[in-house]
């Protein structure tokens, strides 16, 4: 059947978008199946507007990355979440998404798939660690197998250390680095050789 990986993220500025494109590189890279999707935008235009960074990455993905669906949740064997924090949680657009998931997690949909995160935030200390958690007590309720980065390769220090998974401190500047993209590859590569040794 082969490792189907769904990663599905939200970002309003694109430092998750950019997360989310190496995390599924990187599961591309063992040859997993890969959907890459964003959840719907909540925000009014009005909100988007007074952030040029928002609108402008808003604008350049709508037609290009696909939304997350339920079927894709279905069609996957494996999971990457992306989000940015929120007052030290998830993103109220990508909880949406999930609060839409009861039905499949009543029918087992979710039970012993792995699944693993990654976050961004203005500041280091911003609530990364904790956006994390607290998308790791989804996993939890949903059954899944939670696939942590860890301390499992030197590359990982480089980016900052982050045994949850991959975090990116934007301060308001530019993108991730390369350091942390290459660890976002890695959390996606990590995924999918998770997800094959479970298969097998």
């Amino acid at each position: 059947m082969g490792v189907r990986v769904a990663v599905i993220y939200y970002s309003a500025t694109g430092n998750v978008h950019a997360l989310a494109q190496s995390a599924a590189e990187g599961a591309r890279s063992r040859n997993a199946e890969v959907r890459l999707r964003r959840v719907p935008e909540l925000a009014p235009d009005s909100a988007i507007d007074a952030n040029p960074a928002w609108r402008a990455h808003f604008d350049s993905t709508k037609n290009t990355v696909p939304e997350a669906t339920l079927e894709d949740l279905e069609w996957a064997t494996a999971y990457a979440w992306g989000s940015p924090t929120r007052f030290g949680n998830v993103a109220s657009q990508l909880k949406q998404f999930i609060d839409l998931t009861g039905g499949l997690w009543q029918a087992g949909v979710f039970h012993n798939k792995p699944a693993t995160s990654f976050t961004s935030s203005i500041n280091r200390h911003g609530g990364q660690e904790s956006t994390i958690l607290s998308l790791n007590n989804v996993f939890y309720h949903w059954g899944c197998l939670i696939v942590p980065v860890g301390y499992t390769d030197p590359l990982l220090f480089a980016a900052g250390g982050n045994p949850y998974g991959t975090s990116w401190p934007s301060g308001g500047g530019e993108g991730p680095d390369e350091a942390v993209l290459a660890a976002a590859h890695y959390q996606g590569r990590h995924l999918a050789d998770i997800s094959e040794r479970l298969e097998a």
